[in-house]
């Protein structure tokens, strides 16, 4: 096994992020290191998988052998101190397998797990066998981030069969806590309506997050974008609470100007840069 370094307090945080690329450059690792340079700090990146696939859809996928996601894993962390990590696209039941052990053995610290299983644009992102390793990862994550969808699926339910209000909501969250992790992000935007409800769930109770939901088509990489800005300000926040409400608010803003983007004919990216770039 590999042993990590330390991370030396003060600095910027070093955070990883364990997923597949996007070429369009809107989800997957390149969302999630344009998320960690945006919020402060410095993205490290394993890949999982190759997608061939642009705002319109997936039209290919191509894995990583587990293997060499775990010597990818393990040449980064004998040499760089990570302060998070964010887990997303991992593909198949090998490569997740391979990711649970590498977290078990301590080498993914403050491990927010984003399920994807389907793109934004209905694309399969997790094959079938995978979901069971999955739920066997769940335990070793501190934060697990699904959405609706995900959630039923992940509850062995269809991914049609959404809650469809706060109070099935509430209940899906408690029943996800039982999968193992300490704390729960349930993420309620594929719930209609023009309020968007998120609720945390942890030992310390249920926390809301809502807000009004943003009019934009520009929805591509958003829980990815989500996930990795958590990973990104646990380092630098108090709690989880703090991080994952800063995280969301950053969001609703990236969400916001998303529109100043012009990236391909389908829904477009979140505006990652919206807060420094000058208009």
């Amino acid at each position: 096994m590999t042993s990590q370094v330390s991370p030396a307090r003060g600095l910027v945080p070093n955070v990883l992020s364990v997923a597949g690329s996007d070429p369009s450059g809107g989800a997957g690792i390149q969302a999630d290191l344009k998320t960690f340079g945006a919020l402060g700090a410095h993205g490290c990146a394993v890949l999982t998988a190759l997608t061939a696939q642009s705002t319109l859809g997936v039209t290919g996928v191509r894995p990583i052998p587990a293997e060499f996601v775990r010597e990818q894993v393990e040449t980064l962390v004998a040499d760089v101190a990570l302060a998070a990590v964010k887990v997303g696209m991992l593909g198949s039941a090998d490569v997740v397998r391979a990711v649970r052990e590498l977290a078990q053995e301590g080498l993914l610290p403050g491990l927010v797990l984003d399920p994807v299983m389907v793109s934004t644009a209905g694309s399969r992102l997790l094959d079938e066998d995978a979901v069971e390793e999955l739920r066997a990862l769940a335990p070793h994550a501190d934060l697990i981030t699904p959405n609706l969808p995900e959630a039923a699926v992940l509850l062995g339910r269809d991914p049609e069969d959404t809650a469809d209000g706060p109070a099935r909501m509430l209940e899906e969250a408690h029943a996800l806590l039982e999968l193992g992790s300490p704390r729960v992000l349930l993420k309620g935007g594929h719930a209609s309506g023009d309020h968007v409800l998120d609720l945390l769930v942890d030992a310390d109770g249920v926390h809301e997050l809502g807000g009004p939901r943003v009019a934009t088509p520009h929805t591509h990489g958003t829980g990815c974008s989500l996930s990795s800005a958590i990973a990104a300000l646990r380092p630098r926040r108090d709690s989880w609470l703090d991080a994952v409400a800063d995280a969301r608010s950053w969001l609703v803003g990236a969400l916001a100007h998303g529109h100043e983007l012009s990236v391909g004919q389908g829904p477009g990216p979140v505006h990652h840069f919206w807060q420094l770039w000058q208009r």
